[in-house]
């Protein structure tokens, strides 16, 4: 029997979560906006808490890799290599659109160790495309096979009136996440319907038992989210003296 804790910091949401073989024992969501800062590490104790369970008593730390929020991010990544660290356990870490693909699926690949689905959504029927949001018409999004199989490199995207045509003239493609919303407004194709969601930690849990259980770990010291984009800092606008 395996715990793992699992953190999701990566978009305006923030979660965590434990669960044991797959069932969850504890979950926190915040969804206020830009609160990973202040507010990782105290719900990553109401989880342990909850639980009745510290972090030694945990057999892996699971993190979201991106991409996604800069800050967000590296808030969630340096918290997990902490603990990680800390405790003497291993790091997983999952993309964060694998997260918003296994979220709005039903039928994750079973192991001995997950054998259920965390979602009870019918399985999707087409194409899916998780999107988060970047800049104005810009997301980081890939395309996936019905079954959750990335099928396309993660790219950063310019959202235009045909994109993604190709996959919408062969059937149904559903657009995840929190950029669906935006391209709502100009991807008209009749194939097209959107899911504006979140990457959620209890949507991780079926990810991070299948690296769990094929030993795919990061190396704690070294292990970098995955930014896609580089930072780009801006000039505040507030007179400073």
């Amino acid at each position: 029997m395996a715990k793992i804790l699992c953190i999701e910091t990566s978009a305006s949401a923030l979660s965590v979560c434990l669960a044991e073989d797959c069932v969850l024992l504890a979950d926190r969501v915040c969804t206020e906006p830009r609160q990973q800062a202040a507010l990782t590490a105290p719900l990553v104790k109401e989880v342990l808490d909850a639980a009745g369970c510290t972090v030694k008593d945990c057999d892996a730390i699971c993190v979201s890799a991106g991409p996604g929020s800069y800050t967000g991010l590296r808030v969630g990544v340096s918290t997990a290599k902490g603990l990680a660290f800390g405790a003497g356990k291993p790091l997983i870490a999952v993309g964060t659109l694998d997260i918003l693909v296994q979220g709005a699926s039903s039928c994750p690949t079973p192991t001995s160790s997950c054998p259920t689905p965390t979602s009870s959504c019918p399985a999707p029927t087409g194409h899916l495309v998780p999107m988060i949001d970047a800049r104005r018409m810009e997301v980081y999004t890939a395309v996936y096979s019905p079954d959750g199989q990335r099928l396309t490199p993660v790219e950063a995207l310019v959202v235009e009136e045909d994109s993604f045509a190709d996959y919408l003239s062969k059937g149904p493609v559903l657009f995840i996440g929190d950029g669906a919303q935006k391209c709502s407004q100009v991807i008209k194709h009749p194939n097209a319907s959107f899911l504006e969601s979140a990457p959620m930690a209890r949507d991780m849990v079926p990810l991070a038992f299948k690296a769990f259980e094929a030993g795919k770990f990061e190396d704690t010291a070294y292990f970098e989210p995955f930014y896609l984009k580089d930072f780009i800092a801006t000039v505040s606008r507030k007179q400073l003296w």
